[in-house]
């Protein structure tokens, strides 16, 4: 995780939120898991409805990132846009197709633990 403010790690986390909801992803969550792991401050989730969809969101991302200062320090899946995570330090991205993500439902596994530490966020329904 790179040492930047909580502020700092606020302000991208929405950053990404904002560029996924432009970009038309679908049950956009942003989970708050300071008070549950020292590896990154946001887990953003979201599902795109193609590959198609999932590689133009994770260019949105990447993007948002690159506009608000932050830097990429990894990404992963891009080549079958299924599942595609992007690590911008404070905040981890993952953006699925949603038979992935009903699949693994990632967020189960933090959500329960960010409600109580922090704050689940969840961008309007499409």
């Amino acid at each position: 995780m790179t040492a930047t403010p909580a502020s700092t790690a606020d302000a991208l986390a929405r950053c990404v939120e904002q560029a996924l909801d432009d970009g038309k992803a679908v049950d956009i969550r942003v989970l708050d898991v300071r008070g549950l792991t020292v590896i990154t401050d946001f887990m953003i989730v979201a599902s795109g409805r193609s590959a198609r969809q999932v590689k133009a969101l994770t260019d949105r991302v990447r993007e948002a990132a690159g506009k608000a200062g932050a830097k990429v320090v990894g990404a992963e899946g891009e080549g079958q846009g299924e599942w595609v995570l992007v690590d911008l330090g404070d905040v981890i991205v993952h953006i699925m197709q949603p038979a992935i993500r009903d699949f693994y439902q990632l967020e189960k596994l933090w959500e329960a633990g960010a409600e109580n530490a922090g704050e689940v966020r969840q961008a309007d329904a499409r």
